[in-house]
């Protein structure tokens, strides 16, 4: 009974034209992975581009840093991480190198005085020197390691100065 409706429902069904289709003679391309190639690409760029890690920089020899003999790298951590506070500061923009050299031995001998543990000195980047390095960084590594009152020094954290100004940890009083 079924089959009898069913061919009375479909009796005046008439089959389609065939259509004039043509097969593709090899298969597609594989779809590109575009998302996956730019996020390849920002992976990149960013590991290129991000800031360099205190550790990362330390081992290449790009920030400037010191630490004591006989103190332990956890001094040099907590500096660099701001567990003191920057007490004073000076800033060498516009010295020459001899002008820079006197200014930090005078306020290194008064901020031993005054007892002040950890001070900042401004150094600049270069962007106006010759060449656009940083001339008095390079400097300052040599005047700070053989003053006896200096026990580490780093980078300054970017809102201090960053690549432009160094933290110094300076012995206490007795």
């Amino acid at each position: 009974m079924a089959d009898d409706d069913f061919r009375k429902a479909v009796a005046d069904v008439r089959p389609l034209k065939p259509v004039r289709r043509v097969a593709p003679a090899t298969p597609p391309a594989p779809p590109v992975p575009v998302q996956t190639r730019l996020d390849e690409r920002a992976a990149l760029a960013e590991s290129i581009e991000r800031p360099v890690t205190p550790e990362e920089a330390l081992e290449s020899g790009e920030e400037l840093a010191y630490l004591r003999d006989g103190l332990s790298r956890q001094v040099l951590r907590r500096l660099r991480r701001g567990h003191w506070v920057v007490q004073a500061g000076l800033d060498l923009h516009g010295l020459n190198r001899f002008e820079a050299a006197m200014q930090v031995a005078e306020f290194l001998l008064l901020a031993a005085h005054r007892g002040q543990r950890c001070v900042r000195i401004v150094h600049g980047k270069g962007h106006g020197s010759k060449n656009r390095e940083p001339v008095l960084k390079a400097k300052l590594r040599g005047w700070l390691i053989p003053r006896d009152e200096v026990l580490a020094f780093c980078q300054a954290p970017a809102h201090e100065g960053g690549g432009g100004a160094v933290l110094v940890l300076l012995k206490a009083k007795r």
